[in-house]
């Protein structure tokens, strides 16, 4: 009775333990377009390629800055520890001394002995503490801070472009590999019917063996060919579960999410829309890296008008506000005052012809950039040309894929057929064995071919994806 109550003791915690794992691991069904907005919100290199536009607004606003008025305050303090300035003796003359100065507005006494010494006596101003409050605006402008935020312009607009073809990129990689675990469970698929039919004959030829009416060699091979199909299943399962992988990675998901596809293959490979792309031509204004190009470009031509703004003239001006305040029981020597404006106009007159070294280097680099645009041009026109010849030579190989992938399982069918009753020699099943897993391959290799070279078309025409 007490080993019962254990054993039940364990099978309830073992319970629970797969019942919290079951919960801890989420779940998610999908369709391709479902993926592909799931990974637009998840993704990391998206949200990084978006967080690389906000930087370079930030590093506009910072240029935009240095052309704003600067306005900082601050407050001095000064103790000259008890020394007083010294105006000198006084003589027989005293009378003739005024009995004050004013410096500045503020007006200071000046005190002699009354009785009259023989020789001169020293007079001073005390220096008493002091502190000075003051707030300082100030501006200055020059032809390359205007240039400068025209070159930030064209950062935002580029970082934004690859923005854009990131997410693009993301999209085109979801689908592939969206596509992809299809064509692998497929593959599975009809491997798994291929196993059960060569399991099928492997048990018919067993018994024939035991009744005498074949020979063991037969069966030998049979064994070994339903051996080795069971190897390509393995291999392939273990495929497909490193593309699941894959695409919770690109979906941004926790990497023990259980993934669910609800799109079909045949719902995927659209043939007709692939063969409708290799009709509308190509416009090369809406491929991003051209667009990069231009940007690129515009960015040379910037980069040489910042190099002309040496030679432009920088303009400043600024307002300062001081308050002098006197800590001692008199008021000290007080000249600073307390209201000051200025402006200055500086014009660069002679470097040793650096300015003129760097602009003939913008130069030689806008004509670099020009010239690789150029032939980006051309490169990107020959390429549309040969991936438009890859996708309909792939498009053809699939339908003749297709088409040898029916007539060879109805030739399996009817080898095994004639096997069974004896009119079919095992070589040929062995044959016929071969023939199906070469046309499997090849059909799944020709679905696959048509989905890259579909892919690949869209990246260049910068279309949204289809289904």
């Amino acid at each position: 009775m007490k080993v019962y109550r254990k054993i039940m003791l364990f099978a309830l915690v073992c319970a629970g333990a797969i019942g919290m794992q079951a919960q801890g691991t989420s779940a998610l069904r999908l369709s391709l377009t479902e993926a592909q907005n799931y990974a637009l919100e998840h993704n990391y290199s998206l949200q990084n390629a978006a967080l690389e536009v906000r930087k370079a607004e930030a590093t506009r606003w910072q240029t935009l800055s240095t052309m704003l008025p600067q306005v900082k305050a601050g407050f001095d303090y000064q103790n000259m520890c008890g020394y007083e300035m010294n105006l000198g003796g006084r003589n027989s003359m005293s009378s003739m001394l005024p009995d004050s100065i004013t410096i500045g507005g503020t007006t200071f006494p000046i005190s002699f002995p009354s009785s009259e010494p023989t020789g001169n006596t020293s007079t001073g101003i005390p220096m008493n503490p002091s502190g000075t409050f003051s707030i300082t605006a100030s501006i200055a402008l020059t032809g390359a801070q205007i240039v400068g935020t025209m070159v930030n312009r064209v950062a935002i607009d580029m970082a934004d472009i690859a923005n854009r073809q990131t997410e693009h990129t993301t999209l085109t990689n979801v689908k592939t590999t969206y596509t992809s675990i299809l064509i692998m469970e497929q593959t599975v698929q009809l491997l798994d019917t291929t196993l059960q039919n060569m399991q099928q004959l492997l048990a018919t030829t067993e018994a024939s063996v035991r009744a005498g009416a074949s020979e063991q060699i037969n069966a030998d091979k049979l064994k070994v060919q339903v051996a080795s199909m069971r190897s390509s299943i393995n291999t392939t399962r273990r495929t497909l579960k490193m593309l699941y992988n894959s695409m919770l990675l690109l979906l941004g998901a926790d990497v023990d999410t259980k993934l669910e596809l609800t799109t079909t293959l045949d719902e995927v490979l659209d043939v007709d829309y692939a063969a409708k792309l290799t009709l509308g031509g190509f416009d090369i204004e809406k491929n991003y890296d051209y667009q990069l190009l231009q940007k690129n470009e515009l960015l040379s031509r910037q980069q040489l008008n910042l190099a002309w703004m040496d030679f432009t003239p920088t303009l400043s001006a600024y307002y300062q506000y001081s308050d002098k305040t006197y800590f001692g029981k008199d008021a000290g020597f007080n000249m600073t005052p307390p209201n000051m404006i200025g402006a200055s106009v500086s014009l660069p007159i002679f470097q040793s012809g650096t300015r003129m070294a760097k602009i003939k280097g913008a130069k030689i680099s806008l004509q670099e950039t020009l010239n690789s645009k150029h032939q980006a041009e051309d490169g990107l026109k020959v390429q549309y040309n040969q991936l438009c010849y890859d996708l309909v030579s792939a498009i053809e190989n699939y339908q003749i894929q297709h088409e040898n992938l029916d007539v060879t399982r109805s030739v399996f069918r009817n080898i095994s057929e004639k096997y069974t009753y004896g009119r079919a020699s095992n070589l040929e099943v062995t044959n016929a064995s071969n023939d199906i897993l070469t046309a499997q391959s090849n059909y799944i290799q020709a679905v696959m071919s048509v989905v890259q070279a579909q892919v690949a078309l869209e990246n260049l025409l910068g279309e949204a994806l289809s289904k």
